[in-house]
C-alpha cells in the first residue's frame, strides 16, 4: 500500500511542477511494487526494476530548473 501511495505522491508532485522529487517517488514506488511480486525469473520482476533504476538515475541527473 505504501508503494502505491509513493507512486501517487510522485505523480502529484510531477503535476505540481516538482519533477525531480516526483520521479524519485515514482521510482521508489515502482521498485516497491516490483519487489513485492517476488517472481525473480520472470519479466514482470525485471522490467519494473530496470525502469525504476533508470528513472532514479534520470531524476538524479536532471538539472535544476531555476
Amino acid at each position: 500500500m505504501a508503494s502505491y501511495a509513493a507512486v501517487l505522491a510522485g505523480v502529484s508532485l510531477g503535476i505540481g511542477g516538482i519533477v525531480r522529487g516526483g520521479s524519485l517517488f515514482i521510482a521508489v514506488g515502482t521498485l516497491g511494487i516490483a519487489l513485492k511480486s517476488r517472481n525473480f525469473r520472470q519479466i514482470q520482476f525485471y522490467l519494473p526494476v530496470v525502469i525504476a533504476i533508470a528513472l532514479f538515475t534520470l531524476a538524479i541527473a536532471l538539472p535544476r530548473g531555476r
